[in-house]
């Protein structure tokens, strides 16, 4: 069986490696062909919203990767839920949300779920999908949330040791929950110090993206 050809399509070079490790783990006979555009984070920022314009060129990559080959698709960030999901309709190939997967798991765990983001944005986005996923069973879902954007400024000058420090003070005042979900790829090198301060399970999005685009590619 030939290689699938997977395009991992990203806002900010620091999603870069954390899902290419995963890959390497959990799936090391895909092809993978990344694409950086990082002038997306820096627009949204600005504009606080996902406009037309950038939905238009979050199709445009989608396209560029249907064109070039691509199996498969996954967008790593998570505040551009609407754009990807255009490119979900619109392309005849399977298109991921960077979370759809992990969001998916934390529902089996139950309805108090607690979000942590370094990029704001983010929240708002994955809030928006949990209670589209829960409303379809007539859940009632609990969410907390918790942002800190001083630890992406860390990791984009280098400091991962900061960056997972930051992060990980942000489980203590957590309580009352079932699961804690981390907005970003990028956080994924944190999980380790929170999971040892909380008995909640912590879910990083990149094993779980990788393990169902190779369930819904190999059957």
């Amino acid at each position: 069986m030939a290689a699938k050809r997977l395009f991992l399509i990203h806002a900010t070079p620091v999603a870069v490696e954390p899902i290419n490790a995963a890959f390497a783990r959990l799936w090391p006979e895909a092809e993978l062909c990344n694409l950086l555009e990082d002038s997306l984070s820096r627009d949204l920022r600005s504009a606080g919203t996902v406009t037309e314009a950038l939905k238009q060129r979050f199709m445009a990559l989608a396209r560029y990767a249907q064109g070039a080959g691509a199996d498969g698709i996954l967008f790593t960030c998570s505040a551009f839920g609407e754009a990807i999901d255009a490119c979900k309709l619109a392309l005849q190939i399977p298109v991921l949300k960077p979370n759809e997967a992990m969001l998916e798991e934390a529902l089996q765990r139950g309805d108090r779920i607690a979000l942590l983001a370094t990029f704001p944005p983010a929240i708002d986005s994955m809030t928006e999908e949990l209670r589209a996923a829960a409303s379809t069973s007539g859940r009632q879902l609990t969410i907390s949330h918790a942002v800190v954007p001083q630890a992406m400024e860390a990791l984009h000058r280098g400091d991962c040791a900061l960056h997972d420090q930051l992060i990980s003070e942000l489980i203590e005042p957590l309580s009352d929950i079932d699961v804690i979900c981390f907005a970003q790829f990028s956080m994924t090198s944190a999980a380790s110090a929170c999971m040892a301060q909380t008995d909640a399970p912590v879910l990083t999005t990149p094993d779980s993206a990788v393990l169902k685009l190779k369930r819904l590619l190999n059957g």
